[in-house]
């Protein structure tokens, strides 16, 4: 029972700090459209990240550990959430509730689910291995 309830306590902290970032009037900056594109980013990898945790608990605590069944769940619970959240966004001074948000929250979701089945699905160990190894690579390249 304690596994149970502590494995939705990130998901908790996760939804908390989305509804604290909503909560903040007038987020513009004076990037321009990198404003733009840095809040839509943004977006996209709260609700993978939301997606991710909610797969995890919804793994750990329901009767059927079904991957369809765990996804589906993850799935309704990030866009409900993503949709209450722009709901939200409605009583905040300078923001306001945004279908296109929605969308892109939703977006983010699938790029949850997505990770999620590439990791799953890289054959082996080794693979993965190699794959975070290239990755590294790719990120910090060392000087000749």
């Amino acid at each position: 029972m304690k596994k149970n309830i502590l494995s939705w306590l990130p998901v908790l902290l996760w939804c908390s700090l989305i509804y604290y970032l909503s909560s903040l009037p007038h987020l513009k900056t004076e990037l321009g459209v990198w404003d733009l594109v840095l809040r839509k980013i943004a977006h996209v990898t709260e609700y993978a990240v939301l997606f991710l945790l909610v797969r995890r608990a919804v793994s750990h605590t329901a009767s059927s550990r079904r991957t369809p069944f765990v996804h589906t769940v993850a799935v309704i619970f990030s866009v409900l959430y993503a949709a209450s959240d722009e709901y939200h966004q409605s009583f905040v001074p300078g923001r306001g509730p945004s279908v296109v948000d929605v969308g892109i929250d939703t977006a983010g979701v699938m790029t949850g689910l997505l990770l999620w089945w590439m990791w799953e699905h890289l054959p082996v160990r080794y693979q993965r291995v190699r794959f975070f190894n290239k990755l590294q690579e790719c990120i910090i390249k060392e000087p000749n």
